[in-house]
């Protein structure tokens, strides 16, 4: 029979064992392996049973045991350590308590997934988990992280296959009670809420549950509230689902519903208001509305309160294709804003502008949310190197007249937090080299250039960790291959292969990430025959483990997961190849320390970071990627190798991926298997040995999302502090009135004359050149400007690379034609093909970047045929 109503029962704990709600509700346990085998030691049997999860472990375990438990003196010495252990984090100075004077106060971070925890399923991959681990550095290095999200009662999907290989979605129902959350309640004790409205009247209602993640408060809102209609009550009901204006609903939710949010927080519980707003990609845009709002509502004017929310805003850009950003059309926004919606104090045109794609190029009709965020941010960033180049590019028509180089978004590359995903037998040698403090600060705080200590572990000990790690996947894998075929609807006499499936000394390959197209899950089975030769190896065999999930809506993705399943299931090679359905947190955690070598084949440069390779690598595993995003940056040979890419522009796609699956298979045969089976005079691997110590060594340091975290504070969040305490209401206005008067004005700014002291062809290398330059500033003084020379090495087509740039000075009085005169010199410092050109742009001490305004003026094509002189 089916229960007509459901209800969450609270145990009630025996006194002495009151601390295990505290510790079970902050998820600090969920990468502190000592609460965590505390909670084991409760009930062992109930604990696996629970999914590892304390809250539902607490909801299972006998009152008998509870009580046996409450007399147990030894249980409660380790529990009250515990328990203290907690007090000390979440009470003690850390590495930002130390830091220098005028740190901001309080930063909040707004993220449309989190992926805390597998007991906490609100994540659907990459973006997510970063999130999640940006949250659990902060929380170590004392950064005082506001999180802001929404709270999806379906989560992501659940993953199963059907018996012919095609994928199954299902969505099972989160109990919020039985979630590891707490209501945030007003003074009254009644629930906290905040409220949206809506066309014609009608509101989005939510409440605000609260994940304590360590030091940080995680704010997840929930629209499932009796107070909603049906319609509204499903706005957070599954992550990335529902048609446009269900997303856009969720975004106004998560942006401007999550600032009401923060603001309720800080008001009930005192904690200090955050300077910084931190938009983890443009689906939290809407934020920067809600806080012109407020400041307008206090009677500053638009563009003055524009001003003080980009200050003090920061932008990160997680996507390296415009298809990848949510764009709406220009009527749905408007719709759900201005007298009859949401934001009626101000006017929709406004907002209609800070996000239509009114550049070379856009959709005039679309409102884009990356561009929106660009707009109301003034500090932007990519999460590699490359990406940040990327994103240069991509969004280069906000910044006319600029090269992409100096488009104003940096970038921070992501970085993984080492004590959730490095095996508890990694950290376990790390602590016998160094001690066990040293080594959870070395993960978790980082700082320093190289883990020397992992040069010191022997070679047997080494290679003895790698094979229990490779073993314990191999049990891993057998259990839920199982599982997933029983869900296929095997029965067990069907199944007694799988006892063979894997073997513990075997090459073991890991793929597994979300299954876009562009990330090639089936590139491996280019060529089956050559495939298969790598597997069944009789002196040299590999063996692959896959997993990975397409999106629901995604039929292509589905099929590329049916192929690699059917390929799989192949009785000639399903020992040594496996797809795992239903990838998350749990899965991943134990599949990166087992295996020997990380896949990673994306089409270059799409693959904006890509952090999987990176918690490999922390457990002495070693990558074999395509050079696209972190690895393009940070790959050495003695950490991997990279995959040659076939990306001229003129390569036919298939012809493409004909290229790059031959060199993958090339390099499996020719050099890595060769490496992992030869063997030294010890018996052992002794050069894998080495790759696997300088990963760990060289690599492991810059991986850590501490070092990440420390860089967002350094290059992005201070100096968002900073500006924001500059940006009063009368520094705002001030701002705004000048940038108004200076994009009125610049029609009339113009390089006039250029002249310099050398008129031949060539010149030797350090030579000093004297330069004169006329200009008109038509309303402007030479305050608002800066007159620059800009130099460096040409290529065929004379653009400048690798430039110089040198502010010239103003010289004298205007002449009678009101021309102002600047001077300076500009030295020769390189041989070669060399050139140079003046630029004008707009200068204030409110601006973060010279390309801000997006104006700059150039000389004519006339002047450049008159003046311009190339040095060879």
């Amino acid at each position: 029979m089916k229960a007509i109503r459901r209800f969450t029962v609270r145990p009630v704990l025996p006194e002495p064992l009151r601390p295990l709600s505290d510790l079970a509700h902050n998820l600090r346990w969920s990468w502190h392996a000592e609460t965590r085998d505390l909670f084991q030691s409760v009930d062992p049997e109930a604990w696996a049973a629970a999914g590892c999860d304390p809250v539902r472990l607490l909801g299972r375990v006998r009152p008998a045991r509870l009580a046996e438990l409450a007399g147990d003196r030894r249980f409660r010495r380790r529990l009250n350590a515990a328990a203290d252990d907690l007090d000390d984090y979440l009470t003690g100075d850390r590495w930002y308590q130390a830091q220098n004077e005028g740190l901001t106060a309080a930063v909040a971070y707004f993220s449309p997934e989190f992926g805390i925890t597998a007991a906490l399923p609100q994540y659907s991959g990459g973006l997510g988990i970063l999130a999640g681990d940006h949250l659990k550095a902060a929380s170590d290095l004392g950064v005082p992280l506001i999180g802001v999200g929404l709270l999806y009662r379906h989560g992501y999907f659940r993953q199963t296959l059907s018996r012919d290989g095609w994928q199954q979605e299902h969505y099972p129902v989160l109990d919020p009670n039985e979630l590891p959350l707490t209501q945030l309640k007003e003074a009254d004790g009644t629930c906290a809420r905040i409220s949206l409205a809506l066309p014609g009247g009608r509101a989005l209602r939510a409440r605000i549950w609260l994940a304590q993640v360590g030091r940080v408060p995680l704010l997840l809102l929930d629209s499932d509230v009796e107070e909603n209609d049906l319609g509204e009550r499903s706005v957070t009901d599954r992550l990335y689902g529902g048609g446009s204006e269900h997303r856009l609903l969720q975004e106004m939710l998560l942006g401007i519903g999550g600032v009401r949010a923060v603001r309720a927080y800080c008001r009930l519980t005192g904690h200090p208001e955050p300077e910084v707003f931190h938009t983890n990609e443009g689906h939290a845009g809407f934020l920067g509305l809600e806080r012109i709002a407020e400041l307008c509502a206090r009677g500053l004017e638009f563009d003055a309160a524009l001003e003080a929310v980009r200050g003090g805003t920061v932008f990160t850009t997680h996507t390296p294709v415009p298809a990848g950003i949510d764009r709406f059309e220009r009527d749905l926004v408007a719709r759900h804003f201005g007298p009859d919606a949401e934001l009626p104090g101000i006017e929709t045109p406004r907002i209609l502008a800070l996000g239509m794609e009114t550049y070379p190029g856009g959709e005039p009709n679309l409102f884009n949310m990356a561009v929106m965020g660009l707009r109301l941010a003034q500090r932007a960033n990519g999460v590699s190197l490359l990406h940040g180049r990327v994103s240069r590019e991509m969004f280069a028509g906000l910044w006319p007249g600029f090269d992409a180089e100096e488009v104003p978004i940096t970038s921070v590359t992501n970085g993984v937090h080492a004590p959730t995903w490095v095996a508890p037998e990694v950290l376990r040698l790390g602590a016998r080299q160094i001690g066990t403090q040293r080594a959870e600060d070395a993960l978790s705080v980082g700082g320093s250039e190289r883990w020397d200590a992992a040069a010191d572990i022997p070679d047997q000990d080494v290679w003895e960790l790698r094979r229990t790690l490779r073993e314990q996947l191999v049990l891993e894998v057998r259990e839920r291959l199982r599982a997933s075929w029983r869900q296929r609807g095997a029965g067990n006499a069907e199944l007694g292969w799988i006892d063979g499936v894997l073997d513990p000394d075997v090459l073991t390959i890991g793929f597994a990430r979300r299954v876009p197209s562009y990330k090639r899950l089936t590139l491996m089975l280019r060529d089956r025959d050559r495939l298969r030769a790598l597997l069944l190896h009789p002196e040299r065999p590999v063996q692959i483990v896959v997993a990975g999930k397409a999106h629901p809506a995604d039929d292509g993705g589905k099929r590329l997961v049916q192929e690699l399943v059917r390929f799989a299931d192949d009785p000639e090679v399903r020992h040594r190849i496996v797809f795992l359905p239903d990838y998350g947190m749990a899965m991943a955690q134990k599949l990166y320390p087992g295996c020997d070598v990380w896949l990673n084949n994306p089409l270059r440069p799409l693959e904006a970071c890509g952090t999987s390779g990176m918690k490999a690598a922390l457990n002495g595993c070693l990558n074999l990627s395509v050079r696209d995003g972190w690895w393009d940056e940070w790959f050495r040979p003695d950490f991997g190798w990279a995959i040659p890419t076939a990306d001229g522009p003129g390569t036919d796609p298939e012809r493409r991926d004909d290229i790059e699956a031959a060199a993958l298979y090339d390099l499996l045969e020719q050099r890595i298997t060769p490496r992992f089976y030869e063997r030294g005079r010890g018996g052992l691997p002794d050069r894998w040995i080495q790759m696997v110590r300088q990963t760990l060594t060289l690599l492991g340091p810059k991986v850590l999302a501490g070092r990440m975290v420390r860089e967002y504070v350094d290059r992005l969040y201070t100096p968002a502090a900073r500006s924001h305490r500059a940006l009063t209401p009368d520094a705002a206005r001030e701002l705004a009135g000048w940038k108004a008067r200076v994009r009125e004005a610049w029609h009339g700014v113009s390089v006039d004359h250029v002249e310099t002291t050398e008129t031949t062809a060539t010149a030797e290398l350090g030579t000093t050149l004297g330069l004169r330059v006329r200009v008109a500033l038509g309303g402007l003084t030479p305050d608002d400007v800066e007159v620059q020379a800009v130099s460096g090495r040409v290529d065929a087509q004379d653009r400048i690379t690798d430039a110089t740039v040198v502010p010239l000075k103003p010289a004298g009085t205007p002449d009678l034609e009101g021309r102002h005169l600047y001077e300076g010199p500009l030295a020769l410092d390189r041989t070669g093909p060399y050139g140079y050109t003046v630029r004008i742009l707009p200068t204030h001490r409110l601006l973060a970047s010279g390309a801000e305004l997006g104006l700059v003026a150039l000389p004519s094509d006339e002047l450049v045929e008159q003046t311009g002189v190339l040095l060879r």
